[in-house]
């Protein structure tokens, strides 16, 4: 009895490691499932590792510690599913009892680990080798199975870091835009008179932009960690600065509302799915992010730029209740991710 219950969690393991790559590497889609062994990885990893940055009071440094868990986790995903792998098969030869040829000595369960290790990453070493039909079978099917999981991998990072670097030259682009960090404020005033009718072109690269972020992360969640090279930047502050943007012209102007309705559609549901990745609860900033101060300079730079006001109490009811439609999901994932949202005003202006 003790056995089969063996073999079985042993099988068992082994299913659930290779479904969960399935899942993370293959699948091109958001999983909604919460009980999942990578949701689990990064929910422990990320609250320690983000519980240690918080306690760094240099800016610096803890943006250097940030910096690093993307990438090593997923290093540390991959050994898990691999040492997974390799128990689990360790486990179902030894619970199974295959016989094996050890010159030497009897076999025990970590000779049966050695065993299942060197066919995991096809060393092909020869000194402990399966015998009969049983242990060459799953001797076999593990070593494919390793042979599949590397393939896998070396095709998986490309694939993120072509994301990655797609994602992150808008960024920079829009640090000559919008300012770093960027501003609906400095936005306005680097576009000027002259140049405002260049805000829906903007706002439409940024709509293609939005999508393309949007449909990366929710395949790959683990980009959402990945932060921006360059200090001040982050894809959630350029999400947030855009959204803040077509709330502002949306209130305010009714020659660019058509383009910039659909963009701060895109934007907001990119940042509502992406909330719901990581299963957080929408909760509004502690501070308000635009008071009316800032509110009525904003207003003064459109009516600099030739985009004067006709009702300016209106138009402040309707941005605000604009900004309660996304500030929320974009609060909660900069608090989760420890990314600081931007102001809507640049210091000093």
């Amino acid at each position: 009895m003790l056995r089969w219950a063996l073999v079985t969690g042993a099988v068992a393991l082994i299913g659930i490691v290779l479904w969960d790559a399935f899942e993370v590497i293959v699948l091109p889609r958001r999983v909604a499932r919460r009980w999942r062994v990578t949701r689990l990885f990064y929910r422990v990893t990320w609250g320690i590792w983000s519980a240690v940055a918080r306690r760094i009071g240099s800016r610096e440094r803890r943006e250097s510690l940030l910096g690093i868990y993307g990438p090593l986790s997923l290093l540390f995903l991959l050994a898990l599913w691999a040492g997974s792998m390799v128990l689990g098969f360790g486990a179902l030869h030894w619970s199974l009892g295959t016989t094996l040829h050890t010159p030497g000595e009897p076999p025990s369960f970590g000779t049966y680990l050695y065993l299942s290790g060197t066919t995991f990453f096809t060393l092909g070493l020869g000194d402990v080798t399966p015998r009969g039909s049983l242990a060459r079978t799953l001797t076999v099917l593990e070593s494919g199975l390793g042979f599949g999981f590397l393939a896998l991998v070396i095709g998986y990072f490309p694939v993120l870091y072509s994301a990655f670097s797609r994602r992150e030259v808008s960024i920079t682009l829009l640090d000559p835009r919008a300012g770093s960090p960027p501003t609906v404020a400095e936005l306005l005033r680097r576009h000027g008179q002259d140049h405002l009718h260049h805000m829906e072109r903007f706002l439409h690269q940024w709509e293609q932009w939005t999508a393309e972020l949007m449909e990366s992360h929710l395949s790959y969640p683990v980009l959402a960690y990945f932060r921006s090279q360059h200090a001040n930047q982050s894809w959630l502050a350029a999400l947030t600065t855009v959204l803040d943007a077509c709330a502002l012209l949306m209130a305010t102007t009714a020659d660019s509302t058509w383009q910039a309705r659909v963009t701060f559609a895109m934007a907001r549901h990119a940042v509502v799915d992406l909330t719901r990745v990581f299963h957080l609860q929408p909760v509004a900033p502690a501070q308000d992010r635009l008071p009316p101060a800032d509110m009525s300079g904003l207003f003064q730079l459109l009516a600099e730029a030739g985009r004067p006001l006709e009702d300016m109490e209106d138009a402040a009811s309707e941005l605000t209740e604009l900004r309660r439609t996304y500030e929320p999901y974009v609060n909660a994932l900069a608090v989760h991710l420890l990314m600081p949202l931007p102001a809507w005003t640049s210091a000093g202006s």
